[in-house]
């Protein structure tokens, strides 16, 4: 206490903060199993990128023999590759503001697009060396990100001790690609016969050796539209939401009572006017009849869903009373068809009566459908739930309308088939075991 000068230990802080310890264990972000599989996508995209890249060098002789290319064709062919990379600037800038994931499907979606300009069957060889060019340039716009993004991809997915290698492996496939067609072209296109170097060689003309070269167009094409599709899988909720939506037996059965009929219905209306020539119906009649199915279908379907806000949770009652309508006027309209042999009057009213209660009745049911879907899934998305079943709803239209070029004469077996389904549907749905999980979510919230 003085006046005097104070000491130097009595100028020592009485509570000497801590000095934190520095840790030297290194600190790892969080890395995912499923990190192996981003690689082996990416890797694989890169080795197709090479592979589609250097498709023609290898197989020059036997394209210009093929296709009619000249050796600045082929140059040119070649080039598109340096060419594409020139737009480097805006991938860089994709990546770093929206992320490898958009960068990376939209060179994927180039390649595919590519890919399938390539292997486009034109009889036109002129017109189809400019689809040639023009894939290759679009597989070239995906250079920039096949070939500069394996770091960022090391570095989002993989820990500090395993980046380089992960860099290594994403980087060089496309090398590996380019490598591999130096094998596949010369041993799946054959040279032509003026290139053999030895005796006894098979006499390979220009359509055999055009054909085999579209094999490996084909096979390229496949090959990376399963990639593209296995990057649109990459989202985690993505991939859990399907795997539980395929092992829902509920969800299956009243996913084909959905997409069989309004797939064979869609189909079948495709070529009605093929389908009501037989019955003398002229075609101005027939585009009236699909007309106005399709509208009747639209409107009735509408006062339905309006009907069934008002008594919730009465939906399979609903498409069971829709589907056995579509029974009854599916079995009307074949049997009407087949008049000779059930001697049923078939009139102008007739058809037009039964063939438009087909399109009411089904189509109206889609509305009703995607509402049961939703609660039967619930809380899986309703954007995967529905792209699903309509998935499976075009794959049957698809599938009727591949047999449809093989059995073209006699078409009254399209009409068995609409019946069919209307059964088959109305069964399925009969057997369901409905549920309304999200119908129950919101009463309880709500109370």
């Amino acid at each position: 206490m003085g006046t005097g000068p104070s000491a130097e230990g009595e100028r020592e802080p009485l509570l000497v903060p801590v000095q934190p310890e520095i840790s030297i264990q290194p600190a790892y972000s969080r890395v995912y199993g499923r990190r192996w599989l981003v690689l082996a996508i990416f890797s694989l995209l890169g080795f197709m990128q090479g592979m589609v890249w250097n498709t023609w060098g290898p197989i020059q002789n036997s394209a210009r023999h093929a296709f009619g290319f000249a050796n600045t064709d082929i140059a040119v062919l070649v080039l598109w590759g340096p060419i594409g990379y020139t737009s480097w600037l805006l991938f860089m800038w994709l990546m770093d503001k929206k992320g490898l994931r958009v960068s990376l499907l939209l060179s994927a979606f180039f390649m595919v697009a590519g890919s399938a300009l390539r292997s486009v069957p034109l009889p036109n060889l002129q017109l189809k060396r400019w689809l040639i060019h023009g894939g290759q340039l679009l597989n070239g716009l995906a250079g920039p990100t096949i070939m500069s993004a394996g770091p960022l991809l090391s570095t989002t997915w993989f820990a500090p001790d395993q980046r380089a290698t992960a860099t290594a492996v994403a980087s060089l496939m496309s090398y590996l690609g380019a490598a591999a067609s130096f094998l596949i072209g010369p041993l799946v296109v054959p040279a032509p016969n003026d290139t053999q170097a030895h005796y006894g060689a098979v006499d390979w003309d220009a359509n055999r050796i055009r054909d085999r070269i579209q094999l490996v167009l084909y096979a390229e094409f496949v090959m990376i539209a399963v990639l593209f599709a296995a990057i649109l899988l990459q989202r985690l909720s993505y991939r859990s939401s399907i795997c539980r939506l395929l092992s829902n037996m509920r969800f299956l059965m009243i996913a084909l009572a959905y997409s069989v009929p309004t797939g064979v219905m869609a189909g079948w209306s495709g070529v009605l006017d093929m389908v009501l020539t037989p019955a003398k119906v002229n075609q101005v009649d027939a585009g009236w009849i699909g007309f106005w199915s399709i509208v009747g279908g639209c409107v009735f379907g509408v006062a339905m869903a309006r009907f069934a806000d008002s008594i919730r949770g009465m939906l399979k009652l609903i498409l069971v009373l829709m589907m056995a309508g579509a029974s009854l006027a599916s079995t009307w309209f074949t049997l009407t068809c087949l008049t000779r042999l059930t001697h049923l009057p078939s009139t102008a009213a007739t058809l037009y009566t039964s063939c438009i209660l087909v399109g009411i009745f089904i189509n109206s049911s889609v509305p009703i459908f995607l509402e049961l879907f939703i609660e039967t899934v619930y809380p899986v998305p309703e954007g995967i739930t529905c792209g699903v079943v309509t998935f499976l709803s075009n794959l049957f239209t698809g599938l009727l309308l591949f047999f449809l070029t093989f059995y073209f004469i006699d078409l009254s077996w399209l009409n068995w088939c609409l019946t069919g389904s209307c059964l088959f549907s109305l069964l399925l749905i009969l057997l369901f075991r409905e549920s309304y999980d999200r119908l129950y979510l919101d009463v309880f919230v709500s109370v």
